[in-house]
Parts: C-alpha cells; structure tokens; sequence
C-alpha cells in the first residue's frame, strides 16, 4: 500500500506486509473435510507457500485456480518440525467450530512474515492471535473464519440463435449477488456433447459460491436468471454440498453423447435440486461435477479428435 511520508514523498505504509485479499474456508457438514482457499495478491508469494505449505501432515493436496492457492485440510493440531530452507512454514491447525474454522500457521523469517503478519491482516478474517514476525524469528497466528458451504449452480440454454450467451450471462449475475455471507468463488465453462438442437457451442456453466445463507444466495440467483434469459429452454441446478462426485459418472455422459431427461431423473433429491427444468437442465446437472477442473471441462468429446 502506498502513503504520503512526512517529506511528501510517495513511500510505504507497511514495507514488509502483504496481506492477502481474502481468505475462505468451506467444510463439509460433518466438519470432517476443510478446503481453505487463499486470494493471493503476490504471485511469488503464493507459489512458495504452496511448495512448502504442502508439506505440512494436516494438508491432503494443493491446486492453483486463478488468483487463488485452495488447500485441503484434514482437522487436527500438530507440532512442525520446521526447518529453514527446506520446511520454513506450514498449517499447524485445523479446527471446525459450530459456525467458524480456525487456521494456524507457523514460519521461520520470511515464512513467519507470512504466517503472521500477513496472513492476519487478510480479508474475511473475523478475529486472530499472532506473533510478533520479521527478521529470523519463529512466528505464526491463528485465524478465524466463517465456516461456510459450497453451493455449485449449474446453468444452460438462457441464449437463442440471435443472441445472448450462458457464460456472460451466468458470470454477471454471481458478481450480482454475490455478498459478504456469500462469496463467489470460481466459474467454469463446460463444454458438452454438441447435440443438433444447441444454440451453437452447446457449452453450459457452473459457478461457485462458499456461502452462510445458501436459501438466499439460491433464490437472488435464480431471481436474475429468470429476469434475464432469452430462452425458454433455461435450465438452472444448484448442488449444496463439498464434493459433487457422485454427480461425475452423469457429466461425463453428457459430454459424450445425447443424454435424455429420464435419465436425469434418478439424479434428483439430496444434495442437488432441479431449480429451472426447461430442456437445458440436463446440461446444468452436468456442468456441476467439473467446477475447476478446466481442461476436463472444456475437452470435446464428439468422437472427431
């Protein structure tokens, strides 16, 4: 952050601060599965907290998804054996609360700057304990977040043949409704099986959202979908839940070949509601399962490649 000194000199308002625009933690209901996800503002920052971060026991795996690092957690506590250069800062806790998640990490130097002071100070973060950081000292903080859920929702058909377009129009409205008891975090373009009757790409989309309200933030959604498609084939599914693979084996069909609504029939109830049913509601069940994963979400299978 840039400030003006006492000399009217552009300077620095804290030199060995960066904090982190925004830091989002998603659990499942049991609370036995945390997915801490990290908006970096430093690049380099981040790759190096992603090397070294993954070695911590309580981290089951790691990705990079735009301008985020997304860590899963297994709950617990552990001691680090830290070591500089080679094991300088990890997640120490994981703990699940009734309705917050608290982190810990530590660090040596550099990695006790980021354990500490900049991880402290990000967004979304509702109280913290920290170390005095910088220097060659040990230091680490503990942050607590909202706990929150993963609400998925899946849309196709909202264009006709002379205009409009899914993923615009799915990615304006979760800047839309997005708020702080919702938080919109990724949007996936899913490309499906090119049937004769698409408009012309036959893609479909998912947006993500880790949420407190998931009722509210399904109803504003739908609200703007319903006002703003061109079509009235609209399809429009919403899976409230951690991990959509059950919903896998039926995407992956519907990317292959023409998939009828009777076969998205045994799909329903649980965790995923049928929110719009025109014709595009297959396509919208099957965007969900590949939220992130963009180079599955995105391969043609036509049988042509």
């Amino acid at each position: 952050m840039n400030c003006i000194d006492e000399l009217g000199e552009a300077g620095l308002f804290d030199p060995y601060i960066i904090r982190y625009p925004e830091i989002i933690a998603v659990s499942d209901r049991a609370g036995r599965n945390v997915e801490l996800v990290e908006f970096f503002d430093c690049v380099g920052g981040a790759m190096w907290a992603r090397l070294h971060y993954a070695k911590s026991p309580l981290v089951r795996s790691v990705r990079t998804v735009g301008s985020s690092t997304r860590y899963l957690l297994t709950p617990g506590r552990i001691n680090l054996d830290l070591e500089g250069s080679r094991f300088p800062a990890g997640i120490s806790g994981v703990d699940v609360e009734e309705s917050e998640i608290a982190i810990s990490y530590i660090g040596l130097g550099g990695g006790g700057v980021g354990a500490s002071g900049c991880r402290s100070l990000a967004g979304g973060v509702l109280r913290t304990i920290s170390d005095p950081c910088g220097g060659g000292k040990k230091a680490g903080a503990t942050i607590w977040l909202p706990r929150r859920e993963r609400v998925l929702i899946g849309v196709d058909d909202t264009d006709t043949p002379d205009e409009g377009a899914t993923w615009t129009l799915c990615h304006n409205i979760a800047r839309a409704v997005e708020t702080q008891e919702s938080r919109y975090l990724s949007h996936t373009i899913v490309q499906l099986y090119p049937v004769p009757y698409r408009t012309k790409n036959c893609v479909a989309a998912v947006c993500e959202f880790a949420t407190t309200n998931p009722s509210s933030l399904v109803t504003s959604f739908q609200h703007l979908l319903e006002r703003y498609t061109l079509s009235e084939k609209t399809g429009m599914a919403v899976f409230c839940g951690f991990d959509p693979s059950p919903l896998e084996s039926y995407g992956w069909a519907v990317k292959k070949g023409e998939v009828n609504y009777e076969q998205l029939s045994s799909m329903k109830g649980g965790d995923l509601k049928c929110i719009i049913e025109g014709r595009g509601i297959i396509g919208a069940v099957a965007a969900i399962p590949f939220f992130t994963r963009y180079e599955e979400a995105l391969q043609l299978c036509d049988g042509r490649s």
